[in-house]
């Protein structure tokens, strides 16, 4: 019997929103691309989206070779657990879809398997494709479509970092070191062909946990290789989703604009109107990237409400995590750097002088917040395996987990512009290292 894989995705820019499927047929012995279906399908869930992109790809093997034994590969873990038997479909939009795709093909014949989505990439771009399209008032093409390039420019090139401390990306350097140091045997096939240059360049950044190119969604991307990979080298296995938190600094308030200390230990402000608006500013910009899959805040005011303005949009929930507070800066609450200048100097200096030292009158010292930041942190990557999560929160939590990523001294703290409502984002792999993504991304303001 002839053995085929169907890869298969589906997305939604809003959840409901704007929704798309891909979906690819492959043959495993030769890795060729045997057929590809995508289609932009107007508003829906991610959900419906996902059983679409099935139904496209068992329909297409149908169409293929009907008596084909297909192995389906998807990151939904909800349509793998379905579809398998093992979880009930309880959804009413669901259930119609999920008794669809099995009447295409004997149940005897498909066999489910869930894969991280940087291995669904070629389906996820065919998704993505078609929801392009729809925003343009036009169904997907397949000779416009570049989806198939992905599987050839990024095929192996995950080399397994360095393992170093939880969240703490300081081998980031040595896994590229690593990574050109193992190039060595395959450097034909690593560099064979024109613009060689490009992609050998392209790799190291990969396998440095840095991308080619700045990407305000980016995880980590790399293209499923359908025949048994190699163990080391270019081709040697990649670590699976990282989990990325997308880290929101909340809206103004009326002491943001005037450089007040505001922190856990002061009135708590709510978002001014100007906050208020740069809440639904980036609410819209999260919305229309379509990748946040749950949102926890800070308990204080202006981060939830700034999570729920997103929340409003994604149609999620807001959960709340005590350890994503912003910093009790004691006496200092509420006064200008100046101020504490004036009143505090020698506590102020202490302060700048090292993480140990806490603000006059019982304040939190960095060394403290930061206990407490990694601690929510190491919590929230247990619970949020391969996930994009943003998290709301303030100044000190996003540069503490910026520095933690970056393997950056205390001091570093110091060192990061943070604007209101800016976003940033931290990669986090199955081996403890980090990848920082972006950084005080301001671009949905302007």
């Amino acid at each position: 019997m002839r053995r085929l894989v169907v890869e298969a995705d589906g997305g939604s820019r809003g959840n409901p929103g704007p929704a798309g499927y891909g979906a690819v047929v492959i043959d495993p012995v030769s890795g060729e691309t045997l057929a590809e279906r995508a289609e932009y399908i107007g508003v829906a869930t991610n959900n419906v989206a996902e059983y679409k992109g099935l139904i496209a790809g068992l329909t297409a093997v149908r169409e293929l070779a009907p008596d084909a034994s297909v192995t389906v590969r998807m990151d939904s873990k909800l349509v793998v657990e379905q579809m398998s038997g093992r979880w009930k479909i309880k959804h009413p939009d669901m259930k119609p879809l999920a008794a669809e795709a099995a009447r295409i093909l004997p149940g005897a014949q498909v066999a489910y398997e869930w894969i991280p989505r940087e291995r669904n990439k070629h389906a996820d771009r065919l998704a993505n494709e078609a929801m392009d399209a729809g925003k343009r008032g036009e169904q997907w093409s397949p000779s416009a479509s570049s989806a198939a390039l992905d599987r050839g420019a990024a095929r192996a090139l995950a080399v397994p970092p360095p393992a170093g401390p939880p969240g703490d990306a300081a081998a980031g350097a040595a896994a590229a070191r690593a990574a050109l140091a193992g190039a060595g045997a395959g450097a034909g096939a690593a560099s064979a062909g024109a613009g060689s240059g490009v992609r050998d360049r392209d790799a190291a950044r990969a396998a440095a946990g840095t991308p080619a190119a700045l990407d305000t969604t980016a995880v980590v991307e790399a293209s499923h290789e359908t025949r048994p990979a190699p163990t080391a080298g270019w081709g040697a296995p990649d670590l699976g989703t990282p989990a990325t938190f997308v880290l929101l600094r909340h809206g103004e308030t009326a002491l943001t604009p005037q450089k007040r200390f505001s922190g856990s230990g002061g009135t708590d402000p709510e978002l001014s109107p100007a906050g208020l608006r740069q809440a639904e500013a980036v609410a819209a910009a999260l919305a229309a990237r379509g990748t946040i899959q749950a949102i926890i805040s800070s308990p204080l005011k202006r981060c939830r409400q700034t999570a729920q303005a997103v929340a409003d949009r994604l149609g999620l929930d807001v959960l709340v995590d005590e350890g994503l507070r912003e910093t009790d800066f004691g006496a200092w609450e509420g006064l200008t750097f100046a101020e504490v200048k004036e009143r505090h100097p020698e506590d102020l200096e202490a302060w700048l002088a090292s993480p140990k030292a806490a603000p006059t009158g019982g304040g939190e010292s960095f060394a403290a917040v930061t206990r407490r930041v990694t601690a929510a942190r190491d919590r929230l990557l247990s619970r949020h395996q391969g996930r994009t999560v943003l998290l709301v929160t303030h100044v000190t939590p996003v540069k503490t987990l910026v520095r933690l990523a970056l393997g950056a001294p205390p001091e570093a703290l110091f060192r990061m512009e943070l604007s209101a409502a800016s976003l940033s984002a931290v990669a986090y792999y199955a081996d403890g290292n980090a990848s920082l993504r972006l950084l005080n991304d301001t671009s949905h303001l302007r």
